[in-house]
Order: C-alpha cells, then structure tokens, then sequence
C-alpha cells in the first residue's frame, strides 16, 4: 500500500504511475506535509519493479503555486528569536529544515526512471525546482513558469540555480533568476524548459501520459541504464562518458529483454519486455 497522504495521490495504468499534487484548495501550496511526504512516495515509486515510468501531475487550477507561506513564512523569513536559544542553534536548525527540502526535490532527481511531468497553470517557485528535477516536461497552453522566490527576497535554493542552466542555458537561466518574472507556455517552449505544449491541462496530461506509455514500450533495463548513463556523463568527457557505458553495457547488456528484442526482430511482432 503507498504511503497515505493528505496532499499527494497516486494512480496507475499499465507501467505507468501518476504522481498528482492532489491539494486543489490550496493550489497545491507545498506545506509541510508535502515535503515530507513526496521523498516517501517517490521512494516507493522507484523500488516498485511494476512501475517503469512516472508522470507527475496536480489537479485543481494550478500546478502549485510554490511555498505555501501561510504555513512555512515564518520558518522561512527567521520570524524573530524569542525561544532564549542562540542564533546559530536556531540557523543550525534552518539548515536541516532547508536540507530535508532539498532532499524531497533529489528524490525526483534521483529516482532512476524517468519522470515526466505534465504543468498547466501556475508552476512557480518550488514549483520549478520540482520540474527541474524531472527528465523531461509537458505544459498546457495557459502554463505560468516563475522562478518567484526572488521576488519575496530569496534566493531559490531547492535546486533550480544548479539544474535549470543545463535544461534551459545559463543566459535564460539569469534572467528568469535575476528578474523573477512570468514566462507563458510559449516562452517556455522556446528555451527549451517544456518539450512541447498542448491547448489544456488535461491535453498536458494526455500527452505526458502517452508520452510515458511509448517510453514503457522499451526495456525497463534499457530506458534506466540510458537514463543512469546520461547522468554519469554530466560534467564528464566524452572520453569518460565512453569508459563508463561500456563497463555498464558489459555489465547488464546480457538481459532476457535483448533476447526478446532480437526474437520479436526474426518474428517480425513487437516485443514483450518484462525487465529480466
């Protein structure tokens, strides 16, 4: 049974999981409950062999609208020291509360399957450290992007200054840092943040949906090994880059899943992978 969550649900079809932002109410606001129970259900996603790829969605008007600050303004703005405890005890323990965030977003980051997600109306602040750490993202026409935490003097620190140059260019990534502005599904698609943009919030979500479902069509092995070596190549050469997916190829190439794919070949019919 997943992890029970009053802010987060997931759905299945076939090999393919949903992982919803599930506080419409709230815009799906990213309280406490959220971050402490993303990092669970996405650790039950990825140990599950049946689940091949992610989509992560949200239901309600928006994607999220980022930090919820009613419950977390405080906390985050320090809020004055009336506790009698020092100064640095009380940063010491704003520095585990912002690393247990941080470690909720590297549960996406490091999930080895893919994750795809499927943006419609506001995606801003946390919200793009969350997209950040996905592989590949899917937006709706009426989609708002906004690295916003400058806007409310902070310094977005959940991921996006060190995952969003290398998906969208350092110079897109400063402006849209430096400024804190809005970006519409248009501008998004141009930078290279969304890889394509369909009319509505539920075209995102069919197209990611459909999108995931043609990834689940290859090997398991397959699709997290390219994913494991696309990540081991960054900020490596390609010399190194080579060094490594031979080792791997070496290492797991020899699976019931090639053997498949070669049968299904001669037989002329698509092949059944089962990720052996």
């Amino acid at each position: 049974m997943p992890t029970p969550s009053e802010v987060l649900s997931v759905t299945r079809d076939g090999h393919v999981a949903t992982l919803w932002l599930d506080n419409p109410d709230r815009r799906n606001a990213m309280g406490p409950p959220f971050w402490q129970d993303l990092p669970l259900l996405m650790d039950e996603l990825s140990d599950d062999d049946d689940v091949w790829v992610i989509v992560i969605a949200a239901k309600g008007p928006a994607f999220t609208v980022g930090l919820d600050l009613k419950s977390m303004g405080g906390a985050v703005a320090g809020g004055g020291n009336s506790s009698g405890r020092s100064d640095a005890h009380l940063r010491t323990r704003m520095l585990k509360d912002l690393k247990r965030m941080q470690g909720s977003v590297n549960a996406v980051a490091d999930c080895p399957k893919p994750v795809i997600a499927a943006v419609h109306g506001y995606c801003i602040g946390g919200g793009i450290d969350l997209i950040s750490a996905c592989d590949i993202r899917v937006a709706s026409a009426d989609a708002v992007f906004s690295v916003r935490e400058t806007k409310i003097a902070i310094v977005a620190d959940l991921g996006t200054l060190q995952r969003l140059p290398g998906i969208v260019g350092r110079g897109h990534m400063a402006e849209l840092a430096f400024t804190g502005k809005d970006i519409d599904a248009e501008r998004a698609a141009a930078i290279g943040l969304v890889n394509q943009v369909a009319p509505d919030a539920d075209g995102a979500y069919k197209a990611a949906s459909e999108l995931a479902a043609e990834v689940a069509s290859n090997s398991p092995l397959v699709v997290q090994g390219v994913k494991a070596v696309l990540r081991a190549g960054e900020g490596r050469s390609v010399a190194e880059g080579l060094d490594y997916v031979g080792v791997w190829n070496a290492a797991f190439i020899r699976s019931n899943d090639i053997v498949e794919a070669m049968t299904a070949f001669v037989e002329k019919r698509p092949p059944k992978f089962t990720g052996d």
